[in-house]
């Protein structure tokens, strides 16, 4: 129940703000259409130039639509049912909440940062901070104190962390391939930089999240108690955001655009991470969960 009331609010803030943003992002249809539009260096864009992502690429407006159809019949539904759920004491509920507040965390930042302002900056502003503030709340609901023995001794960690750290490593080559060549032949700025003013994704990527992905997998496979912590969320969070990529390449390639290696490799990482995701659940020992860790032999004692 104390779960529940201080974070209760931030989900009800999240739930209701982001059907608003998926609801407006797939429905709006305001707008002149497609026109090209001249960047400041001189490259030509095709602007989406429709509802709420008018002003952005098409390339980058499809994928922003493909996300919210995911946000909203994924992520949303999730959000609700595992914050119920860990309200009743669940520890597979609250790794499974708190991983999908990540995925909330980085959805918002990312449009907040790259999404060209419209009608629902504000929006985007409240949706990043109520998941900014509740998923540390929920992360820092956890007790450390032996949490390991709530997972089972036949969790195979070494191939369930092996693959967050090979994701890490596959998707920042994948953004070096981005970056790095321009750089070398003088033309420094990526054509995926299109009209805008540099890569948020891949910035952001390559200094906060594939190092996260890193250390929770290597943390898991030295069986650290903080790897027991932050691989699960990881994995929820890898699992939803990987669907939402796996939308987004979709999409793009119905427009024609060609997603290279990544139409092999998002699918296959999405469906490593269920995978690893799902492993990792059978392998916690729910009856052993009370809504607190085990407290430690010298607290017992006391």
């Amino acid at each position: 129940m104390r779960f529940r009331k201080s974070i209760g609010i931030l989900v009800i803030c999240i739930v209701a703000l982001s059907l608003v943003a998926t609801l407006a992002g797939i429905l709006s249809q305001h707008g002149p259409g497609e026109f090209e539009h001249e960047s400041i260096r001189g490259e030509i864009v095709t602007i989406h130039g429709i509802g709420f992502y008018r002003h952005m690429s098409s390339e980058l407006a499809v994928q922003g639509i493909a996300h919210d159809y995911v946000t909203l019949f994924i992520g949303i539904p999730l959000l609700m049912l595992s914050f119920l759920l860990a309200g009743k004491d669940s520890l597979k509920a609250k790794f499974l909440f708190t991983g999908t507040l990540g995925y909330f965390l980085l959805t918002y930042l990312f449009y907040l940062c790259m999404g060209t302002f419209n009608e629902l900056f504000l929006v985007w502003v409240t949706l990043t901070s109520a998941s900014f503030y509740a998923f540390i709340l929920s992360l820092f609901s956890f007790e450390l104190t032996n949490l390991k023995p709530y997972f089972s001794q036949k969790l195979p960690v070494i191939p369930v962390g092996g693959f967050l750290v090979f994701n890490s490593i596959i998707i920042g080559l994948m953004w070096f391939e981005t970056i790095i060549p321009p750089l070398i032949d003088g033309s420094i700025y990526p054509v995926e930089l299109e009209h805008y003013t540099t890569l948020i994704v891949q910035g952001l990527d390559l200094s906060i999240f594939l190092p996260a992905s890193f250390l929770s997998g290597m943390l898991l496979i030295k069986k650290k108690v903080l790897g027991y912590l932050l691989a699960p969320i990881y994995l929820v969070f890898l699992s939803i955001l990987m669907t939402a990529l796996t939308a987004k390449v979709i999409g793009m390639s119905f427009i024609g655009v060609d997603v290279g290696p990544g139409i092999v490799i998002i699918p296959l990482f999405n469906a490593i991470a269920i995978l690893c995701t799902v492993l990792i659940f059978k392998n916690i020992n729910e009856s052993k969960y009370t809504g607190r860790d085990i407290a430690s032999p010298k607290i017992q004692g006391q």
